[in-house]
């Protein structure tokens, strides 16, 4: 605590970057980890496991049409913020969400009441109700594809599992999902983001913008992407999740969330403590570092700080922590960019979770098109660490999931 606090002092004395960590020397792979160059001096950290058994299991050609889905939908946007969803076709039915006296046509208008109660006088002295004017949606979308959704079973050449973490965690905090998804034989990637893990860390705050790693996320997609992907986030990292299944439809295969929050466009909080210097963060580190061991834990025993440390969670400098809540901006990603994809999701969610509430996540059920929502009632925030046998058997359940 002392450290921390004569530390803190010292940068904001000097003007220097506490735990400013700078671009690693090597790029070469070792037991099963590698470094990935996604931009001049801006290398991560991979976990990459390539299952020793990699026989493509070909499916019959019989079954070539099993696990077809339709996905037709219009989704109309209305100025104030109101969304209507229908689910087109025999199969779907069609439902409203928070909208009210509006029909189905796309060229349709709301009538809206004007706030004269009074109403307008007449000439003959009779006075008339308020007038009414119409207004036409701000933007009508149609989602029409047909996708073939296939059980992973067994060792495929062709599926490959991505994890991404969250703010302050690192690939480590998925040890006991890839490890356990590597004995079945699946091929596992998962990266440790910019400034987290032993990724490098850029020594400017535009480097941490949702934006510029959901790009480094895009170049670890294409580099190690196959035919059918599955795309596990967590925390922050379920954005990221989410802008690879809305870029890359085609290959996107199946998408896991968990405790990832409600389908609002994020943008970081104007009253957050990390809006402080990084040099006070620092001072308040240790603070920090319990803070989130109780929000993110439904227990805080010795077993929850072993697990903290040994997932390497909660582990980056002050500067890239505060970079990173400060530069949670995406405003593309609001309800109806996740109504858009037509991609199956689980959503896993920890009942205790004191960052998440749980009603964001039925909120996202509700949006998208395929979703599953799973709540652990004995895991919080960082349930894959809480209850990984739990965690592992939902993700490997859907993993294997087919719609009949």
């Amino acid at each position: 605590m002392l450290t921390s606090i004569t530390d803190g002092l010292l940068c904001c004395l000097l003007g220097k970057t506490p735990n400013a960590v700078g671009p690693l020397d090597s790029v070469e792979s070792s037991d099963g980890y590698s470094f990935l160059e996604v931009k001049p001096g801006r290398i991560l950290r991979i976990r990459h496991s390539i299952p020793s058994r990699s026989a493509f299991l070909e499916e019959p050609e019989e079954a070539a049409e099993r696990g077809a889905v339709r996905c037709k939908r219009r989704i109309t946007l209305y100025r104030n913020g109101q969304l209507l969803i229908e689910n087109l076709g025999d199969a779907l039915r069609s439902e409203i969400l928070q909208c009210h006296n509006t029909s189905g046509d796309p060229n349709s208008t709301v009538e809206l009441e004007t706030s004269d109660p009074a109403g307008i006088p007449a000439k003959d002295g009779v006075t008339t109700p308020g007038k009414r004017r119409k207004r036409k949606p701000k933007k009508v979308v149609m989602v029409d594809c047909k996708k073939r959704i296939t059980s992973c079973k067994g060792t495929h050449g062709d599926v490959v599992l991505f994890f991404i973490h969250g703010v302050g965690g690192s690939l480590d905090i998925w040890k006991e999902q890839l490890e356990f998804f590597s004995k079945l034989g699946y091929e596992v990637v998962a990266p440790d983001l910019a400034g987290h893990g032993c990724s490098s860390a850029p020594p400017v705050a535009a480097a941490y913008t949702f934006y510029a790693l959901a790009e480094d996320m895009r170049a670890v997609f294409k580099r190690y992407a196959k035919k059918r992907n599955i795309l596990i986030g967590h925390s922050y990292g379920v954005s990221f999740c989410t802008f690879l299944a809305h870029e890359y439809p085609e290959l996107v295969h199946k998408v896991i969330m968990i405790n990832g929050g409600g389908p609002t466009a994020l943008e970081p909080s104007l009253c957050s403590i990390f809006n402080l210097p990084p040099c006070v963060l620092h001072c308040l580190s240790p603070c920090l570092a319990w803070s989130f061991l109780k929000a993110g834990f439904a227990r805080q025993g010795a077993k929850e700080k072993q697990l903290l440390k040994e997932g390497n969670a909660f582990n980056v400098s002050s500067f890239v922590l505060r970079a990173m809540m400060s530069g949670q901006y995406w405003p593309e990603g609001d309800e109806l960019y996740h109504a858009e994809l037509a991609v199956p999701v689980l959503l896993v969610h920890g009942m205790h979770d004191k960052f998440v509430p749980v009603e964001e996540d039925q909120r996202m059920a509700e949006i998208l098109l395929i979703a599953f929502l799973k709540v652990i009632d004995e895991g919080s925030h960082m349930v894959m660490l809480e209850c990984p046998d739990t965690v592992n058997t939902l993700l490997h359940e859907f993993v294997l999931w087919e719609p009949d």
